[in-house]
């Protein structure tokens, strides 16, 4: 049983990924004081239903908390909500509190998640212009689409077609404008977006891709329409802005710690100070010597991170090495992806999607990366199990119907 001073376990962050590391902490029999710190007033919930069922009034907030409160005080974790860190103090092993307190910290993890990317244009600060990060981000927009008639999303990556889905699903009119030549383009490859687009569009979702938003109209503060390159104004009582996210990594910088599009982990998601950890969204992850770093935002990848780290600092350490995986559900559409492709690896469809099930296979050479998966929950679960271990999947077995991909796992 690992047992620092009272200083304890500090978590900056009260999403997915800082309230796994607290639950994880007990569950590995960690007994040390953990806080948990949170900017925003509630108690730490999902956000992936925020973009679903949450915009569309399916589910409601209560719904969302990922524990009650009782969970905290059960579990000896001090919640200290609605609070910003503002800086930390390394030598002292202290972190400031926006407000005045301030935590002592035996080891301290960043689980400071990301932010919305706002494109610096003209009328971006107009009122009827949306992100959808947070629980307060999705309530404004619940409360926007309920009186909306037309609404323009920038941005065909998840979130934006998440929320076009919803949107089309209240009966609203939508168009997305997507400054690439199609949706999706840094996460799934062409066959997949394609799919995706036709499914939006059959519900009625306008695409126009290879468009540059230039301006947001407005009158009296409010916007009225998305002025394009080509000159075009779309009209829109509501502009939803998905054009990506931004780590919060700025505390980390400030503290003296190297950042590199989001906070530089090693194998065992330690910022260059071994006593500050950094996981989620925010962490940049370094998988061993000349590997590139990546950076997920996924609740896959902040729950095992939490997990590695609470092994660790529960006196187990091992290397992170979890296979990401990562959903999106778009109107009536699930896509899964599981494992991590590069834009070159090549594309093998399995199954017909015309019927509205497939997979893709990508591979690197004759090495398996990633499966994306539609309406296939049967695929993705042995996908998940053929990228956590050597696999010796081909690509002709994999375009196969007949053959069973189970078989190509090591016998049990």
């Amino acid at each position: 049983m690992g047992h620092m001073s009272e200083a304890g376990v500090v978590i900056v962050g009260a999403g997915q990924g800082g309230f796994q590391l607290a639950a994880s902490l007990r569950d590995e029999g960690w007994q040390g004081p953990v806080t948990l710190i949170g900017e925003e007033p509630c108690l730490p919930y999902q956000r992936p239903p925020l973009s679903k069922a949450f915009i569309t009034g399916k589910s409601d907030a209560q719904q969302l908390m990922l524990r009650p409160q009782a969970f905290y005080a059960d579990k000896g974790i001090a919640l200290r909500l609605a609070r910003r860190a503002g800086r930390i103090d390394r030598a002292a092993q202290r972190v400031s509190l926006e407000g005045g307190e301030s935590v002592p910290y035996a080891h301290l993890a960043l689980a400071t998640g990301a932010r919305a990317r706002m494109p610096a244009i003209e009328g971006i600060g107009l009122a009827g212009v949306q992100a959808l990060r947070s629980m307060a981000d999705a309530q404004a927009l619940r409360a926007a689409l309920g009186a909306a008639r037309r609404v323009v999303v920038i941005g065909a990556g998840f979130i934006g077609l998440e929320v076009a889905a919803a949107a089309r699903a209240l009966g609203v009119e939508v168009d997305v404008l997507e400054f690439s030549s199609h949706a999706l383009q840094r996460s799934v490859c062409a066959p997949t977006a394609l799919w995706l687009t036709q499914a939006l569009q059959a519900a009625g979702v306008r695409f126009d891709f290879n468009t540059e938003v230039v301006a947001i109209e407005g009158e009296a503060g409010r916007a009225t329409g998305v002025r394009t390159g080509d000159g075009l104004v779309y009209a829109a009582d509501l502009v939803v802005v998905g054009t990506g996210a931004l780590p919060n990594d700025a505390l980390a910088a400030a503290a003296g710690l190297a950042v590199d599009k989001g906070i530089c982990v090693d194998e065992f998601l330690r910022t260059a100070d071994p006593l500050i950890s950094a996981i989620g969204d925010c962490a940049s992850f370094s998988p061993g010597l000349g590997a590139p770093a990546w950076r997920l935002e996924s609740v896959q990848n902040a729950v095992d991170h939490a997990r590695c780290v609470a092994a660790r600092i529960a006196g187990r350490p091992a290397p992170y090495a979890k296979t990401p995986w990562f959903w999106s559900d778009q109107g009536a559409n699930r896509l899964q992806i599981a494992g991590l492709a590069q834009a070159l690896d090549s594309a093998v469809v399995r199954g017909e999607p015309a019927t509205g099930k497939f997979s893709v296979f990508r591979f690197r050479g004759e090495q398996l990366t990633a499966v994306e998966s539609i309406n296939q929950a049967g695929d993705h679960m042995v996908a998940r199990k053929l990228l956590a271990q050597p696999c010796r999947l081909s690509a002709a077995q994999a375009a196969d119907p007949l053959f069973k991909l189970s078989h190509a796992l090591p016998a049990p």
